[in-house]
Parts: structure tokens; C-alpha cells; sequence
């Protein structure tokens, strides 16, 4: 007999994949802090320090459907709202303690994400030195475009990354510049968490994050993936 629920469930957050029927099922949204040098610097650090991680929930996810325009609303409680531009990796095999030089097998396939930041809630809660769930877990708090399998994605791994706002070029780089690789980041999560299928990593953001408003409209793209397109509403 079937299990009945006291309240309605949630259904379950799935992202398309490219070229096929099937979609990807969405567990934890893993990320990365502070993972290009430029970045960093920017932020007001400098070297390579030891990974760290953020999360925001399933739920926070946005579809963007490829040659889609998604839209999200401009979230409240923020003036100084912030775009970051991310390659995904999806995991479609699980682990834990996953050395790098196996984490590849891990690995389903990659998209273009969006990690969008309430940058002066973090700021303010940076100060107060407490945790960052408000400004980087809000709803639509993560826009991503389709998955493309491992197969077919390319060299991901030394392609380019940018980031367009109303045509003009706010973030560009190369994936090849992440300070810990999508290997070794994969090898530091597993130790700290077991990873199951469905997690998605977002691999860290380069040089060249600012604000958006209403109305802005952002073109994100990772070489061999989907382009992602998103509005502000």
C-alpha cells in the first residue's frame, strides 16, 4: 500500500538533458567559495586557500530551456543584487573519500549556472560572522540552463566562461583558471559529504561580478554548453 502524505509533497526539481527524454533529478546544490584568483582578489583575498562550501536547496533552481529566455523575479530584502556565472558538473554516480584522479566517473555532465548573490545581506552577515543562507539561498537563486552529458560536453575543463549584461561583457575567463579543479573539488566534497546522483557542484565564479536590476538581461556562457539567457523581472 502506498504511503499518503499529510500535506501535499513537492514534486521533485529535474533539470532537461540534451538529447534526451529523460531528465535529471535535482538532490543538493553544492558550491564553490572563492575559486578563480581574480575572483578572490576581488573579494579581497589572495591565494590559494582550502576549498569551502555553501549549499542552497533543490527548490531554488530556475530552468532555462535551451534558446529560452528564463526570467526571475529581483528578490527581495536587497539593493545590491549580484551575478555569478558558474560551469555546473552533475553527478551521476555516487561516493564518498572520492580521489581525484577517479572523481571523472563520477560525473553525468555538465550546464551553464547562475549563482545569484543578495551581495549586501552577505556582506552584513560576513561582518556579523554569521552564515550566508540569506544571501545566497533565496528562491530563484539559482537559474540553470540544460545538462549535457560528459559524451558530449567537450574539454570543459580549459573552455571559456563569460558573462553578458545587455550585450556588454561583465565576466570572462577560462575554466582551466579554477584555483581547485572540478577533480579536487569533487575529492574535498566526498570527504565532507557523501555524494549521491542528482547533486549538482557549481564550480566557482571568475573576476568581474556586479549588480543587475530589473529589467537586465543576462547572457552566461561556458564553451560547448547551452548558452543560458535570463531577465530580471
Amino acid at each position: 500500500m502506498a504511503s499518503e502524505y499529510v500535506i501535499p509533497a513537492p514534486a521533485v526539481v529535474s533539470i532537461p538533458v540534451v538529447g534526451q527524454a529523460g531528465r535529471f533529478p535535482v538532490r543538493r546544490i553544492y558550491c564553490v567559495g572563492r575559486n578563480y584568483e581574480d575572483h578572490a582578489k576581488e573579494m579581497g583575498f589572495s591565494g590559494r586557500e582550502a576549498p569551502f562550501f555553501f549549499m542552497k536547496p533543490a527548490d531554488a533552481i530556475v530552468v532555462v530551456e535551451d534558446g529560452e529566455t528564463g526570467t526571475i523575479a529581483y528578490p527581495t530584502l536587497t539593493k545590491n543584487l549580484h551575478h555569478e556565472i558558474e560551469l555546473v558538473a552533475a553527478i551521476g554516480t555516487g561516493g564518498r573519500d572520492i580521489v581525484a584522479a577517479e572523481a571523472h566517473k563520477h560525473i553525468f555532465g555538465y550546464a551553464v549556472g547562475l549563482d545569484m548573490t543578495r551581495r549586501d545581506l552577505q556582506a552584513d552577515m560576513k561582518k556579523q560572522g554569521r552564515p550566508w543562507d540569506i544571501a545566497k539561498g533565496f528562491d530563484q537563486s539559482a537559474p540553470i540552463g540544460p545538462i549535457v552529458p560528459v559524451a558530449h560536453a567537450g574539454d570543459v575543463e580549459k573552455a571559456d566562461i563569460s558573462l553578458q549584461v545587455n550585450g556588454t561583457t561583465r565576466q570572462t575567463s577560462n575554466v582551466a583558471k579554477l584555483i581547485w579543479t572540478i577533480a579536487e573539488t569533487i575529492e574535498h566534497l566526498s570527504a565532507a559529504w557523501e555524494l549521491q546522483p542528482g547533486d549538482l557542484i557549481f564550480t566557482g565564479t571568475p573576476e568581474g561580478v556586479a549588480a543587475v536590476v530589473a529589467g537586465d538581461v543576462l547572457e552566461g556562457s561556458v564553451g560547448g554548453l547551452p548558452m543560458l539567457k535570463l531577465e530580471i523581472a
